[in-house]
């Protein structure tokens, strides 16, 4: 049903209220949808300012008619979810506490700024023991497996019984990295291979290790809440040159020990006989 609000919002019951009681949001590309009495449920914060003492045509919005606000789209449904009832709730192992507080105070909510602020010290001060104890590192069948992935491949020595931080203070650990690749091959192969650029290059492994090796370069969007010291096989990064990630690993301690490749084969036209070749490569490297 078509709605005769220009932003596509149902218009409010009062009349003196110019806002509807369905609002649309654009925050950062990220589309919210909420009623009016939750967006200014906290006197004095911006949203309260936006949606009662600004005039509704004065507003920013989108080519869609929706209300646009330039922040973080991510993060913005935690700023939602506390001004609905004014209590905060955060995933295990939150990973983006700091920037979390920087928007509760671009958003005007000093109640929300100072829960973030105790825990985000708590939480400091109880995540650095685990970080230097992990039960997995310590664990006599994984240091094994190590051992006998390396000697397998020709690799350093195998790691010591400790298992845990080198010399420098870097965790023991594996990173896998993979990608698609294919070209195009004429007939009889007389023709010049037309190749495609990789698209994507995924990356495998534990959470805080990817973060140690890639920083700013790993995409984290399709798994932005995964706990350090747990495994994803979701991350990818934001550049598609291998070269790029082997240097970045061997940078951080790393040595490819093993490596595997698949490949398939389809033709594109009947007539001309072109084939596409399409493989799938996953390097796996280790650090002691």
């Amino acid at each position: 049903m078509a709605l005769a609000d220009p932003a596509g919002c149902a218009k409010g019951s009062e009349d003196n209220n110019p806002f509807p009681d369905i609002i649309e949001l654009n925050v950062g590309g990220q589309v919210y949808i909420t009623r009016h009495p939750t967006l200014v449920s906290v006197p004095g914060s911006l949203l309260w300012e936006m949606f009662t003492q600004k005039n509704v045509r004065s507003l920013a919005r989108d080519s869609k008619g929706r209300f646009f606000v330039d922040r973080d789209g991510f993060l913005f449904r935690y700023i939602l979810d506390y001004m609905r009832d004014q209590q905060l709730v955060l995933p295990e192992h939150f990973p983006e506490r700091g920037r979390l507080q920087r928007e509760a105070e671009y958003f005007m909510l000093p109640e929300l700024v100072k829960l973030l602020a105790p825990k985000l010290s708590e939480q400091n001060s109880l995540g650095d023991d685990p970080c230097q104890s992990d039960p997995e590192e310590l664990s006599p069948g994984a240091d094994t497996g190590r051992s006998l992935t390396s000697a397998a491949a020709a690799a350093a020595p195998p790691s010591s019984a400790s298992g845990g931080a080198g010399a420098e203070g870097r965790r023991a650990g594996f990173i896998t990295i993979g990608y698609r690749g294919s070209y195009t091959l004429g007939r009889d192969s007389q023709t010049d291979a037309k190749f495609r650029r990789v698209a994507r290059i995924m990356v495998c492994g534990k959470t805080s290790l990817a973060k140690e090796v890639f920083g700013d370069t790993l995409n984290e969007s399709r798994d932005p809440d995964r706990p350090p010291e747990r495994y994803t096989s979701r991350y990818y990064l934001k550049f598609t040159f291998l070269e790029q990630a082997f240097d970045k690993l061997a940078d951080a301690g790393f040595h490819m020990v093993a490596c595997n490749s698949t490949g398939t084969c389809a033709f594109a036209h009947e007539q001309t006989d072109d084939r596409i070749w399409t493989s799938y490569t996953e390097y796996v490297f280790y650090r002691e």
